[in-house]
């Protein structure tokens, strides 16, 4: 499984560590959970990126890193059925619950959750905690830039 990340340019060589899911509440992880937020496309990066950007200034200073899941690492999938009707909150306390309780049980290398930016899209969290998270390969950090007509 291939699986994208932005990140600014600067803290590119532990964008795969889980640091900033371990130092901040997420949408799937109460702070002091390492988990590392990936997308199935780059597109989805970029769009998952771009809703914490202050849209009055385009950030110049980012890079796009691309990882390869091995399928031999344990994955599971979470679906939409499986979800509260108002999942989408980005404070949403069982979402948070059971992504840091997925996290601290160590029973797959990935999740796969829907997007709640874009409808039919699928982001994967990894563990960097899990024993096959080793095998997962990061290529090297590529310069990316928005459009600027993004920003206004």
């Amino acid at each position: 499984m291939r699986v994208w990340r932005i990140s600014k340019a600067k803290y590119a060589h532990s964008a795969f560590s889980g640091e900033g899911a371990r130092l901040f509440d997420a949408r799937w992880n109460f702070a002091g959970s390492p988990m590392v937020y990936t997308s199935s496309s780059l597109a989805l990066a970029a769009i998952e990126f771009f809703v914490h950007l202050d849209p009055s200034e385009a950030p110049m200073d980012l890079v796009s890193l691309m990882a390869e899941v091995p399928d031999s690492v344990a994955a599971e999938r979470v679906e939409l059925e499986q979800l509260p009707h108002d999942w989408r909150r980005t404070d949403h306390q069982l979402l948070q619950q059971f992504g840091t309780e997925w996290i601290k049980s160590g029973r797959s290398g990935a999740l796969i959750v829907p997007s709640a930016v874009v409808d039919g899209e699928w982001n994967i969290l990894l563990n960097p905690g899990h024993p096959e998270f080793r095998r997962v390969q990061i290529s090297e950090p590529i310069p990316f830039h928005y459009d600027e007509r993004m920003f206004k």
